[in-house]
C-alpha cells in the first residue's frame, strides 16, 4: 500500500499534525504494522515537496512545535487517481513452497513432509485468523477475510499437490 496516498486520504477530512495522521493511520490500517514516526515525517516531507500538501499552521506542544499540514487541490486529485486505479493482481508463480517440494523430491527427502509441515502451519494461522476475526470490529473482519480466503486457497495447492506428487516425482526425477 501506499503510504502517503493513505496519509492523503486522511488528510482529506481535514488538517491534521503528523502525530494525528500515524495515530489515525495506526488505528485504521496498521494494526499489525503500525507506522514509524520518522515514516511519517519523511512521507509528508516529499508530500510538501511535491505539492499535495501545504503547511496550514503550527501548533505549540509540549515539545517542539506541531506543524498541521493540509492536502492541497493537487493532492486530492492524486488520491482520487490512485483509488480508482486497480491494484496488482499479486501472481506467485515463484513460489518458496513449490520450490521446497521440488527440491526435496529431488534429494529423495519426502516432499509430503514438506506439504504436511506446511499445512500444519497455515492450519495454526487460519486458527488464530479466525478468532481475531470472532473478536474484531468489521474491518478487522474484513482484513482477517482477506488473509483467510489467500490461506484457504494455498491449503487448496497444497492438497492437489499431494494428489499428484507421484506424477511431480517422476517428472523430476527424468
Amino acid at each position: 500500500m501506499s503510504i502517503g496516498h493513505a496519509l492523503l486520504g486522511l488528510l482529506e477530512t481535514g488538517p491534521r499534525h503528523g502525530y494525528d495522521l500515524k495515530r489515525a493511520y495506526d488505528e485504521r490500517f496498521g494494526q499489525d504494522r503500525p507506522l514509524a514516526y520518522g515514516q511519517v515525517y519523511s512521507t509528508l516531507s516529499r508530500l510538501l515537496r511535491n505539492g499535495l500538501v501545504e503547511e496550514s499552521g503550527v501548533e505549540p506542544g509540549g515539545g517542539p512545535d506541531r506543524k498541521r499540514y493540509a492536502i492541497t487541490h493537487a493532492g486530492v486529485t492524486d488520491v482520487a487517481e490512485w483509488l480508482v486505479t486497480p491494484e496488482k493482481p499479486q501472481i506467485y508463480l515463484q513460489s518458496a513452497l513449490y520450490t521446497k517440494v521440488v527440491l526435496a523430491l529431488m534429494s529423495g527427502r519426502s516432499a509430503e513432509d514438506v506439504l504436511d509441515a506446511q499445512r500444519v502451519a497455515h492450519l495454526k494461522a487460519m486458527r488464530e485468523l479466525t478468532a481475531r476475526k470472532r473478536e474484531g470490529d468489521l474491518a478487522d473482519q474484513l482484513i482477517c477475510d482477506h488473509a483467510l480466503f489467500h490461506l484457504e486457497a494455498d491449503l487448496r495447492w497444497l492438497e492437489l499437490t499431494t494428489a499428484r506428487l507421484a506424477d511431480l516425482g517422476a517428472q523430476v526425477a527424468s
